[in-house]
């Protein structure tokens, strides 16, 4: 049976990104802050599924965590998202730098501390996939900018553990409805307008990046690393 851990999984993405691997029969664990929505999840999903309650930007409780958690191998990245949908507008210099170290701190700091401490225990055929943003290539403020940073730090990744048989991608979603990212603030004009932009015509689903994971961390997949995998409907292309 394998082991997966999805960051921030008690919600949108995460949480059916670890539904899904539940169906597989996989042992998986979901973290994150919230202690009651993890449990939550737990509850609903059902299957081989726990929880384990941590501030992924916090480097002691991320090294709990790995201790707990033990061997792994599969590492779903999904915690984070766009912090400044939390705030006013930044007005001051140090407005400024308090919300920009904010999505860094959520979007890469997360994504660095969770990996480094849990790759030592991981076996080869391992998998390491990162949620990323097509923000990184259309550009959102320090949100982009964080996003960017992942998925440049992930080519790096790849290329350090290759040679141990693991690999490690981006998976790069655009607009994706019914989830928690735009805190019910976008406008119907506004989805409108984004799903017109995709050339399928409709709004992606957690589904959708759900099964890029899976597939990402399958047998069939060995031989992809180092790359960011675009899954926006053709929002923005790669080519």
């Amino acid at each position: 049976m394998r082991t997966v851990v999805v960051t921030g999984g008690g919600t949108g993405i995460g949480r059916e990104i670890a539904a899904q691997f539940a169906t597989e029969g996989c042992h998986v664990v979901i973290t994150g802050r919230r202690a009651d929505v993890l449990q939550k999840a737990v509850d609903e999903i059902g299957g081989s599924v726990r929880a384990v309650t941590m501030d992924g930007t916090d480097p002691e409780q991320t090294a709990d965590a790995a201790r707990e958690i033990g061997p792994v191998d599969v590492l779903v990245n999904n915690a984070g998202g766009n912090t400044d949908f939390d705030r006013d507008e930044p007005r001051t210099l140090r407005e400024v730098a308090d919300a920009w170290r904010l999505n860094v701190e959520s979007n890469v700091m997360t994504a660095v501390l969770m990996t480094t401490a849990l790759l030592p225990a991981m076996p080869s055929g391992s998998a390491v996939i990162t949620i990323g943003s097509i923000a990184a290539d259309k550009g959102a403020g320090s949100y982009g900018a964080a996003k960017a940073a992942v998925a440049s730090w992930n080519v790096d990744l790849a290329r350090r553990i290759g040679d141990r048989g693991i690999t490690a991608n981006i998976v790069s979603p655009g607009y994706i409805a019914d989830t928690e990212f735009f805190r019910d603030k976008l406008t119907d004009d506004r989805k409108h307008a984004l799903i017109d932009a995709a050339m399928t015509r409709r709004a992606g689903a957690p589904s959708d990046i759900a099964a890029t994971v899976r597939f990402l961390a399958s047998p069939g997949a060995r031989q992809i690393t180092g790359q960011a995998i675009a899954v926006n409907g053709g929002e923005w292309t790669t080519r």
